[in-house]
């Protein structure tokens, strides 16, 4: 069984380095062939030339793109890649930094002798930010229930069979982004428990911004549940403050209305033209084993 690993990376070279080193020395079974697909996307601190020998990967390549593009869409690039130019049965996108932990990668092999087919998704039971940024994850996947009406408890870090792929890089929302648009092609998803590493090396990148942008583009692929229940949700609250309207009283609406905005340009990000363009962004193609 052909698994690829996707991994995108924008300058962190190190820590790549030390997730190859780790994967290299998981426990897999023999049966199981590991090849590595890294994007680099157009990073500008070169990856230092320190050649190791890694017994247990079959390949490792990497896909220099001629302009960042973003985590979402060098994943998206990595899946049309694979989809396209390799031979392969599931897809493991993670992240190179170490909060995808490698070890976990034995547990999604595991998994696929019972999973039919199905796609398995790393569902996070643990994390390692401090506790106001974890409060802040809890009310972002609540929002996305109440306002996409879905449940999304997994990120990048799955075990996708060759027809899952085939499907996300014909949804224009994968684009956009991973964890959403997964959800919008499958519904049947199998998991296993993930817990949230800490970084190899230097703080996480995940900030509050970014958390927000994150939630909001998850949003955004289900866009038109999200207007329709805003709208509901308006004409509600103002029948309910419309007594004891005031600025205050008002900040809920404020803050609902800037979202139904920033949805709304995120979801332009949904461009299936540059999508199907994707490939022509790999400037050239380096094969480190």
């Amino acid at each position: 069984m052909k698994i690829k690993i996707l991994i995108p990376v924008f300058n962190d070279w190190q820590s790549v380095s030390k997730l190859t080193e780790e994967i290299n020395s998981l426990p897999i079974n023999p049966e199981h062939i590991i090849s590595l697909i890294i994007v680099n996307d157009a990073s500008n601190h070169d990856r230092p030339d320190d050649e190791k020998n890694f017994e247990n990967i079959q390949s490792i390549k990497i896909l220099n793109m001629k302009k960042n593009q973003g985590h979402a869409r060098c994943i998206a690039t990595g899946l049309k890649y694979i989809l396209e130019k390799e031979d392969f049965d599931y897809v493991i996108p993670m992240d190179g930094d170490g909060e995808d932990r490698p070890e976990e990668i034995v547990e999604f092999l595991s998994k696929i002798e019972n999973s039919n087919g199905r796609t398995i998704v790393g569902e996070r039971i643990k994390r390692s930010e401090n506790l106001i940024f974890q409060i802040c994850y809890q009310l972002h996947k609540l929002l996305t229930l109440t306002f996409a009406g879905k449940s999304i408890k997994f990120g990048n870090f799955t075990c996708l069979p060759k027809s899952s792929v085939e499907k996300m890089v014909n949804e224009k929302a994968t684009w956009n982004s991973f964890s959403g648009s997964l959800r919008k092609i499958e519904d049947n998803l199998m998991s296993i428990p993930s817990k949230r590493g800490e970084r190899y090396f230097g703080p996480s990148k995940m900030s509050f911004y970014n958390l927000i942008k994150h939630s909001l583009s998850i949003i955004s692929v289900f866009r038109k549940t999200f207007l329709i229940r805003s709208g509901l949700f308006i004409i509600l609250y103002i029948l309910f403050i419309k007594s004891n309207a005031s600025i205050i009283t008002a900040i809920p609406l404020i803050f609902l209305l800037i979202a139904v905005y920033s949805v709304s340009n995120l979801a332009l990000r949904e461009n299936m033209d540059e999508f199907d363009k994707a490939l022509s962004n790999i400037n050239d193609i380096e094969n480190i084993k």
